[in-house]
């Protein structure tokens, strides 16, 4: 059994009611298209590696927040013209411009649960099953890329380790949500 221990470089923690907050997966679906013509909320991630989050639409607004790391999973809640404002595993929101995002799906391990202790851990198996083989732990607050989810578990890979995830135990795919 492989453990995966990469820790995000941005700390992450996230309380109970922020992911009690997120929407269902039938409020998802039936959510409203943006201007871009996709549906909102979605997930998406960070296409560069230096992301601004501003207050407002536009390079006018202040910079309240600097991201220094790609693949970082957000949520797109409302678009504006080539911007959008997201959500990040923290709850934190602002505005960053749509070239810097891409549509890849990644997802952070049980952010909820980083610093609650040192035996805690998201358990990657080999098959979408609870009975499946654990092939990986992998420690709250990694980052992980998604291939598929199916409504109860997510297709991931962690460091070079690929397998299947609860997809309750990520942030990154809303509960119920399908997709390849």
């Amino acid at each position: 059994m492989r453990r995966v221990l990469v820790r995000s470089s941005i700390a992450l923690t996230i309380g109970l009611a922020v992911l009690a907050a997120s929407f269902s997966s039938a409020e998802a679906q039936s959510a409203a298209k943006g201007a871009s013509g996709l549906a909102l909320p979605r997930f998406g991630s960070l296409k560069s590696k230096k992301v601004n989050l501003r207050v407002g639409p536009g390079t006018a607004y202040a910079v309240s927040w600097m991201y220094l790391k790609s693949g970082l999973p957000v949520e797109i809640i409302q678009e504006y013209d080539n911007w959008r404002r997201i959500r990040d595993a923290d709850g934190t929101e602002g505005w960053v411009n749509h070239s810097l995002l891409s549509g890849e799906r990644t997802a952070i391990a049980a952010p909820w649960m980083r610093g609650k202790g040192e035996a805690i851990f998201v358990n990657m198996r080999r098959d979408p099953q609870p009975s499946g083989t654990v092939i990986a732990k992998v420690e709250p607050g990694v980052v992980l890329k998604v291939g598929e989810c199916n409504g109860e578990w997510c297709r991931a890979d962690a460091d070079g380790t690929d397998g299947w995830v609860a997809q309750t135990e990520v942030w990154g795919a809303y509960p119920g949500e399908a997709f390849k």
